[in-house]
């Protein structure tokens, strides 16, 4: 077994393949190596791709019309970016993907996906799945932004992105929960006081 399988199988776990199989959806994904700083996807881009996080960290995040940047999403390990309302629309990404650690990604084009759901019907099983994870935690996150105070959300931040802090910069989270970093420092102060 070579690297580029077992990374396959550690994708989709759970799913078990013929060596045809394998050697297929080998030949639909490519490796992506990303620097801190690099940026994977432009706003106003045609998206086309989404992408397998096997390390590192990237954000996603729109720039609102006062110039303020808003985090969408963060991408660690064994998780799934794009500007998917881009990519499944076919319309421009209104989104920007930076890489804010050091990262190893693995891309595949709508195209492939497409192809490997016709060629291996249970990975369009596998990627509903998938979908649907994300929309019910996309929707959790929208209730609880309108629902829980600023320290509750940060809680269930922490709890979403354990170890996180570590590599992502107090603005960033401070934009992702929809804070100032004052608030962030104010609330770390007060959950570390208790």
């Amino acid at each position: 077994m070579n690297s580029k399988t077992s990374i396959l199988l550690s994708i989709f776990k759970g799913i078990n393949f013929s060596v045809d199989e394998i050697s297929t959806v080998e030949r639909k994904f490519e490796k992506i190596i990303i620097k801190k700083g690099d940026r994977l996807l432009n706003s106003g881009k045609t998206v086309g791709n989404q992408y397998y996080i096997y390390s590192g960290c990237l954000r996603a995040y729109f720039i609102g019309k006062d110039g303020k940047e808003h985090t969408i999403q963060f991408a660690i390990q064994d998780w799934w970016i794009s500007d998917y309302t881009a990519f499944f629309t076919t319309s421009k990404a209104i989104m920007t993907i930076d890489c804010i650690q050091d990262a190893v990604v693995y891309k595949i084009s709508k195209e492939s996906m497409e192809s490997l759901y016709t060629v291996i019907p249970k990975l369009e099983t596998f990627f509903r799945r998938k979908m649907e994870g994300a929309f019910s935690s996309f929707q959790k996150r929208i209730l609880g932004a309108l629902s829980q105070t600023a320290k509750e959300r940060y809680i269930t931040f922490v709890k979403t992105y354990p170890n996180i802090e570590i590599s992502v910069k107090n603005y960033h989270i401070a934009s992702y929960l929809g804070i100032t970093t004052e608030s962030l420092s104010r609330i770390r102060k007060e959950i570390a006081e208790k």
